[in-house]
């Protein structure tokens, strides 16, 4: 009960790559640009390299490596989804550096990817990173940035409830 009652509120988000933003509205998969899955924005990667956007835990990294699930200090969970239709490569291109359970501070790695190979065998490179626990929320505002540098850049501010 007092480890809720004492946890900060708000949380600002580092940029997990670097890339170009585009509004989630803007991400060609209906789960994403109708918010399905969450709020949030995505990110056209410059390279290859995931680092966590909070400090948190690894709460999900799915087998085939395409995403990965944190739960940052304030209860946020984020979901950042490697590209479009990359589950379908069966994790080939991709190397995790974390596990489920590991504890990881903003700017640590997370994973990295062939680039090259997302454009050859997936959709899209755009990687939407979103809220999926939108019911903890009280407010986001996304920073009006037209690109980002991973571990740097912050590009959202949310206050939990």
């Amino acid at each position: 009960m007092l480890k809720k009652w004492f946890r900060k509120k708000e949380e600002t988000l580092l940029a997990p790559l670097t890339g170009k933003i585009v509004e989630i509205e803007q991400v060609p998969d209906p789960a994403f640009s109708q918010k399905l899955m969450g709020d949030g924005v995505a990110i056209d990667p410059a390279d290859g390299i995931v680092v966590s956007p909070v400090n948190g835990e690894v709460i999900q990294f799915f087998h085939t490596k395409h995403a990965i699930g944190i739960r940052s200090e304030t209860g946020l969970e984020l979901l950042i989804h490697i590209g479009l239709d990359t589950v379908m490569m069966n994790g080939e291109g991709f190397v995790g550096h974390v596990k489920v359970g590991d504890k990881v501070k903003a700017g640590d790695s997370l994973l990295t990817f062939d680039l090259a190979l997302i454009k050859e065998k997936a959709a899209s490179t755009i990687t939407p990173i979103v809220i999926t626990n939108m019911d903890a929320v009280q407010s986001l505002e996304k920073k009006s940035l037209e690109s980002v540098q991973a571990g740097t850049d912050s590009f959202m501010v949310v206050v939990a409830k």
